[in-house]
């Protein structure tokens, strides 16, 4: 068969019931027959001959279509998708610097960095060609992991090849303290009748545990809140529900998605409350906050609950299934969006503070110094002297915290 026939059967039809999309039906052919123009020009005079097969091709196109749809959105790899199968208990996600590999036919890449961490700067799709002066080729998941991880503090070198620079370059990576606890820090905070919680991520045992904390909050006399989410990725979505039921009244709608099939029924607060907690509250937010972190600040923004406090979020309010697909390959697609009460979804755009608070790079680095105030060396800790929070003031000066 025609490389150009095969391709065309392979065109998906919509689903009955949903909408099209915009592109009239025959649009597809001639779309279809430039790439197949395309994909035969490459193999006809591209010099590498050993990079040609279609299924190579073929592959690495489609992860340049599902990059171009969202940052959230990828191809899998078949030979990502048989390290998933066979190591079905290894996350590729490595905590400590904020990166996800992936796998594909030249061997292991940056499939995803997360924002704030230490790999933020990376181009997400950069081959990684060595660990530590370790070529990379023939590696499998497990030493890989083995490789990458590393105590806070720990440098670790990678040799990558980003698509967008002709050579390889070496970057030098320092390892991160990774949160045990989601709740990194309960106190009253100094001088004060304001509670202070601040929460690094959503995980299972969250709620759990922003409740023994608000409990000895209330019994230490708190009547005012500030919940900091800076920083926060996200996590759990039942466990962000089960938060929002602390601070709202039962069986109260916090979260919708919103696909190709319309809107979904409304994710409730619980049904039951073991304590009412109406005390005034402000929520911190940067732009390292995402997915969970922003239903919750936006969920208590548009229901009057909480004044949010900070700058304008990252902007991740999708969500994503993974499809098998043929050949051993599979699709991480975004297929809806969260969105808060009032309709409205962080999606690309995220959570707008009522009161914006400008930061820099030098209250960036004092902030990440404060969240770990118990670990810091003697130098780090000198520049903290007579410092104060100015997020954390402007949400004690906030209308309706005082």
């Amino acid at each position: 068969m025609r490389p150009f026939l095969l391709l065309l059967a392979l065109v998906p039809t919509v689903a009955p019931g949903q909408p099209t999309p915009p592109d009239p039906d025959e649009a597809a052919y001639p779309a279809i027959e430039r790439f197949v123009e395309v994909l035969e020009q490459v193999r006809q005079r591209h010099p590498d001959v050993d990079r040609l097969a279609y299924e190579r091709l073929v592959n690495h196109a489609l992860e340049g279509m599902l990059a171009s749809l969202d940052p959230h959105s990828s191809f899998i790899h078949p030979e990502m998708a048989a390290m998933m199968k066979s190591h079905p208990d290894l996350d590729p996600h490595v905590a400590s610097l904020g990166l996800t590999l992936g796998w594909r036919d030249d061997g292991p890449y940056i499939a995803n960095v997360l924002p704030g961490s230490a790999s933020a700067d990376l181009l997400p799709g950069s081959s990684l060609l060595e660990v530590d002066g370790r070529a990379t080729k023939d590696v499998g998941l497990p030493l890989m992991l083995s490789w990458l991880s590393g105590e806070a503090g720990k440098p670790v070198t990678l040799k990558l090849k980003s698509p967008a620079e002709p050579k390889p370059v070496e970057i030098k990576l320092v390892h991160r303290a990774v949160d045990q606890r989601a709740v990194t820090d309960s106190r009253i905070l100094e001088d004060t009748d304001a509670g202070y919680i601040r929460l690094s991520s959503f995980t299972d045992a969250s709620p759990r545990e922003i409740e023994a904390a608000l409990d000895e909050l209330e019994d230490a006399g708190m009547k005012r809140l500030i919940l900091d989410l800076r920083g926060n990725p996200g996590g759990s979505l039942p466990a962000t529900v089960k938060i929002l039921g602390y601070f709202l009244p039962p069986e109260t709608a916090v979260v919708t998605t919103r696909g190709r099939e319309g809107e979904s029924d409304p994710l409730k607060t619980p049904e039951r409350q073991r304590r009412k907690r109406e005390y005034p509250m402000a929520v911190l937010i940067d732009r390292m906050s995402a997915s969970a972190s922003e239903l919750t600040s936006g969920a208590l923004q548009d229901l009057k609950r909480a004044t949010v406090v900070g700058e304008v979020s990252y902007g991740k309010g999708s969500v994503q299934n993974i499809i098998p697909m043929g050949g051993g390959t599979a699709l991480r697609l975004t297929i809806a969006t969260y969105h808060t009460p009032s309709g409205r979804t962080p999606h690309l755009t995220g959570i707008t503070p009522d009161i914006e608070v400008e930061i820099d790079d030098d209250l960036r680095e004092k902030t990440a110094l404060s969240f770990r105030r118990d670990a810091l060396t003697p130098d780090e800790a000198a520049k903290l002297e007579d410092w104060t929070d100015p997020v954390i003031e402007a949400a004690l000066a906030a209308p309706g915290m005082q």
